[in-house]
């Protein structure tokens, strides 16, 4: 199976865990992380939830994925994730040391892989976690839009 089916599969449990989030009020962003083709760990925003600022999905997915694997360190291990990290989520995954990450869409304002800073390629990093962006890119953006259209509405 091509890389691209297994992502965009992967990627569509990432959208469910965005629905999720939308459906507790939440900025609709999803996150799993997947090891040996196994997901261990599912994430969706929880800050207003939790009253919590580092609840991004990609964090809260890594929490479950290091607790399931008893380490810190989620080796080897993919994180999927509907939009773009920011910095604080990029530098929890080289702590994670994340193999691969692979994102839906850009976020013009605060992604730091590739739209405001490319974070991964620093060189005083000890570890590297190489990319692939544009996933189901259209869906991870369509409902970030709707999203906030209707926040605006109400």
């Amino acid at each position: 199976m091509s890389d691209l089916i297994l992502d965009e599969g992967y990627m569509m449990l990432a959208l469910e865990q965005a629905a999720l989030a939308e459906s507790l009020g939440e900025v609709p962003v999803g996150a799993v992380v997947v090891s040996n083709g196994v997901v261990i760990g599912r994430g969706h925003n929880r800050m207003i939830l939790d009253d919590d600022p580092t609840a991004h999905a990609e964090l809260v997915a890594l929490r479950q994925a290091a607790k399931q694997q008893k380490n810190y360190r989620v080796v080897p291990a993919t994180l999927y994730v509907t939009l773009e990290p920011c910095a604080m989520c990029a530098g929890a995954m080289v702590h994670a040391r994340i193999q691969t990450l692979v994102f839906g869409a850009a976020e013009p304002r605060a992604g730091a892989v590739c739209s405001q800073q490319r974070f991964f390629e620093s060189g005083y990093l000890n570890h590297r976690v190489a990319t692939r962006g544009g996933v189901l890119a259209a869906q991870s953006a369509a409902r970030l839009k709707a999203f906030f259209k209707a926040k605006r509405r109400s």
